[in-house]
């Protein structure tokens, strides 16, 4: 069940502790002075620990070696135990980060009542770092556009600070996935990301949830700043953290310290700040929704991570990662993608980006057919889309439109989105449609198509919508 170190100078307390907890299925290694515990800890850290404030005959009290496992292994949940406690030793223990104090002579039933409290709380911290370190990491940055490998360019540049960064882009184009990336090659990926959803956040919850909170009934429940500490902490839409706590967080910014909810003490931490936005937070600002000091503390790096609309020539390799993914994690089958159903991927519309991409591939792995390759039509259906019997259906604004008009317009968009399908390259594009390149470029001036740098990558507008 667990592997438990219990550390008091008195052999009998620590002998009858372990058949106690034998006896409940927990393995236990046993010390009787500072080091014992330390060399016990050092040959491996333990599930949790039991230790006594005062221990005789040795260079460190229990305080003492609190502190040390704090700071080298805050996972650790330690609860104190004392034959000479009081108030004052038991409030100390808490602030030093000890999970519980119980004095001696103990009840046996509140010893394991504690002790399997620490043990689920620890386990479901473990899991819950361990499941946000492994969800998704830096093999899912995927992609060989240009406005893909300039992100990946300006990730790699910022692993190795501290700066914090701010990345910006719509909902689901992978502004975590960027976090998680600069987490993972970064000297912290061995300390926790922490994430933190502000929008999903209580406003009223908001502090507590950041900062924790000290109360003499639960003690001390530390909040996800502590959590965090020699990691990453993510604010993931920061623009909907609530101005109050905005303004504390500002100075935890300055200082790296604050205060949990209820307490007295300074909380000193070390942590890298990533922050990420889908809105334009100078309009918050300017609409005192958000504070312009915060904004230039997290503003130091900005990132801009672009959508699909932006990387469509990253659509099939993204469609086909999915695919595996969903394969691995929930046991869909694994086909491949068809040349044509990725060409039609990249000409339909992603307002939701990558989250919109991976749930069009596991529909389409749940109700499609159980093997071979995916097929257009297996796709979900959008306007001038195929349909089953090869027509194309036109669109109400095509249908009412005479002939000219309408093959001019469609001649517009088809080459519009060829080119942005291939990444604003006119060699490619002509190569596809079947035109020489200067009659493209002939053509493209007739219908108003211009090109130009955007997220560095070349995309394809009209003139006179960039003029409106």
């Amino acid at each position: 069940m667990g592997d438990i170190l219990i550390t008091d100078d008195e052999r009998d307390i620590r002998e009858l502790i372990s058949d106690i907890l034998k006896d409940e299925g927990f393995s236990t290694r046993l010390a009787g002075t500072s080091d014992e515990c330390m060399a016990q800890i050092d040959k491996e850290p333990p599930a949790l620990m039991i230790l006594d404030i005062w221990l005789k005959d040795s260079r460190m009290d229990g305080i003492d070696i609190l502190k040390h496992v704090k700071k080298e292994h805050p996972e650790v949940p330690v609860v104190i135990i004392s034959g000479h406690g009081n108030i004052e030793i038991a409030v100390a223990a808490i602030k030093q980060g000890a999970y519980d104090f119980i004095e001696k002579p103990f009840n046996i039933d509140q010893l394991m009542v504690v002790i399997r409290r620490a043990m689920e709380t620890s386990r479901l911290r473990r899991e819950n770092i361990e499941l946000k370190r492994s969800d998704v990491g830096p093999m899912d940055m995927l992609g060989d556009s240009a406005a893909f490998r300039i992100l990946i360019g300006q990730l790699e540049k910022v692993t190795n600070s501290n700066g914090r960064v701010m990345l910006t882009g719509e909902g689901g184009a992978g502004k975590e996935t960027a976090a998680r990336f600069i987490h993972a090659n970064s000297d912290r990926a061995n300390m926790p990301f922490v994430s933190v959803n502000c929008a999903a956040i209580e406003p009223d919850q908001m502090e507590e949830t950041l900062f924790g909170r000290e109360t003499e009934g639960r003690g001390v429940e530390r909040g996800l700043l502590e959590e965090a500490n020699g990691g990453v902490i993510y604010f993931d839409g920061v623009s909907d953290m609530p101005l109050g706590t905005q303004s504390k967080l500002l100075r935890v910014l300055v200082d790296q310290k604050f205060q949990r909810v209820g307490g007295v003490d300074k909380i000193q931490v070390d942590v890298r700040v990533i922050s990420s936005t889908n809105r334009d937070l100078q309009i918050e600002i300017e609409a005192e929704r958000f504070r312009q000091e915060l904004y230039h503390r997290l503003n130091v790096v900005p990132i801009h991570v672009p959508n699909l609309e932006e990387r469509r020539e990253d659509i099939p390799l993204l469609a086909q990662h999915f695919i595996q993914e969903l394969h691995e994690k929930q046991g869909l089958n694994l086909r491949t993608l068809s040349e044509e159903a990725g060409a039609l991927l990249q000409t339909m519309r992603w307002p939701g980006n990558a989250r919109q991409l991976k749930n069009v591939m596991e529909r389409v792995l749940i109700l499609g057919d159980d093997t071979g390759p995916i097929e257009a039509k297996e796709l979900p259906d959008q306007a001038d889309g195929p349909s089953e019997e090869g027509r194309v259906l036109l669109s109400g604004s095509l249908a009412t439109l005479p002939l000219r008009e309408a093959r001019e317009l469609f001649e517009r968009e088809y080459l519009l989105t060829q080119i942005n399908r291939f990444g604003g390259n006119i060699s490619r594009t002509a190569s596809f449609v079947g035109m020489e390149r200067s009659a493209l470029h002939r053509k493209l001036k007739t219908l108003g198509v211009v090109t130009s740098n955007k997220a560095g990558a070349r995309v394809a507008y009209v003139e006179d919508d960039a003029d409106a």
